[in-house]
């Protein structure tokens, strides 16, 4: 029956001048890095409510990232945070990794939790904690040399609450310092993601608060530093899809932390509030991949903290909306959207997308599992497999 639902979704793509096992070969080399911090305790500034199974350390949230890429195939690398993560021999961490089967992502500084930065880290008025603020970055980029990673991934809690609480000219070119500090430490092979966040903590204004801030500051950085979007960081109704675009045609997309949002910088899981644009927003991506003048280089990041779902399954479903999500946006027949477009047929054009958007693709996904050599149904066969029970009972000795 497998077999012959496969069968029939390429004879169904084959009509719409798609080529299904191009179409697979693509999926087979999707890549998702999955954060540490999803692993452990977290997701709620009100309370968290600690769950039996959650990682206590790096070393087991790298074991349980390790899990995930077990039952996915394509979450091969773990998103650290310093100094969450921060351990006395890196080398041994990144061997412990790759003795997992997986290995160090990004590097994500932390310069919002500390007493200092009550008034801003690299925006604050005080010269000595702008150095210490920098100095962290700075040790991050000697982590990623020792670790083996190559994207550093920025994002500033720094803002500002009451009008007049800082001056705003000023704070930038602070933070424009600090960043051009950190940027001329980083290796010819390393890239700097900046994040940017329209909101919060500051509620009155946010140093890097849109992707044209972000994107400035990477042109005036260099070819090494490029933007980084998180989908939880806008306002209400913005076309993410169309920046997006824009930022693909700039060259300056980097980076992704997916997620979803229902009000604000929710962290819910990925593709479960809005699955409809997190395919539009994998059409703009597939469409690039095949550009003539070159393929994207983007780094592909899960940033959830999940209160109340278990931490491991809301990560797997992630991963499998996220590959959903991608499947649909390859079945988009390109060249009819684009006679569409000319001809000026708007209905015509939209239905090329929905057709796309409205087709099963679980025989396509479930074939390139079984090539992946993982589990066709990842999530059901996690939660078969005992593992979440052993590590609450190791976890709460």
């Amino acid at each position: 029956m497998i077999v012959q639902e496969y069968n029939r979704l390429g004879d169904c793509l084959a009509d719409r001048g798609i080529n299904v096992d191009d179409v697979k070969e693509r999926l087979k080399e999707q890549k998702l890095e999955t954060p540490s911090w999803a692993y452990g305790d977290g997701g709620t500034r009100f309370y968290v409510f600690k769950q039996a199974a959650a990682a206590r350390t790096v070393w087991e949230k790298t074991a349980d990232a390790a899990e995930v890429h077990k039952y996915t195939g394509i979450t091969p690398t773990v998103a650290l945070h310093i100094p969450w993560d921060m351990v006395d021999n890196w080398e041994e961490l990144r061997n412990y990794a790759e003795e997992q089967g997986v290995r160090i992502g990004s590097i994500n500084p932390n310069v919002f939790q500390e007493p200092e930065y009550k008034l801003g880290s690299v925006t604050n008025v005080n010269g000595q904690i702008r150095e210490k603020a920098t100095d962290h970055m700075l040790e991050c980029v000697e982590i990623m040399k020792r670790t083996g990673s190559k994207v550093l991934s920025m994002w500033l809690a720094d803002g500002t609450n009451y009008p007049g609480q800082g001056d705003f000219r000023r704070r930038k070119r602070w933070m424009e310092e600090a960043f051009a500090k950190v940027y001329g430490a980083l290796d010819d092979d390393m890239v700097m993601l900046i994040e940017y966040k329209m909101f919060e903590p500051g509620f009155y204004h946010t140093d890097l608060a849109d992707w044209g801030m972000a994107t400035n500051l990477a042109k005036r950085l260099g070819p090494k530093a490029k933007t980084l979007v998180d989908l939880g960081h806008h306002a209400l109704g913005t076309n993410i899809e169309h920046i997006v675009a824009y930022l693909i045609d700039e060259g300056k997309l980097g980076g992704f932390h997916f997620n979803n949002k229902k009000y604000a910088d929710d962290d819910l899981t990925s593709g479960s509030i809005n699955p409809y644009e997190l395919f539009l927003i994998y059409n703009e991506l597939a469409k690039a991949e095949t550009d003539p003048d070159g393929g994207l280089e983007i780094a592909y990041m899960i940033d959830q903290s999940h209160n109340i779902k278990p931490k491991m399954q809301a990560m797997i479903q992630s991963v499998q909306n996220l590959q959903t999500a991608y499947a649909k946006a390859l079945l988009v027949n390109q060249r009819q959207l684009e006679e569409y477009q000319a001809a000026g047929d708007v209905v015509g054009a939209e239905e090329v997308l929905m057709t796309a958007f409205n087709t099963d693709v679980t025989p396509l996904l479930e074939a390139v599992r079984r090539e992946l050599g993982v589990p066709e149904q990842p999530l059901d066969a996690f939660r078969k497999s005992g593992y979440e029970e052993r590590v609450a009972k190791e976890r709460s000795k």
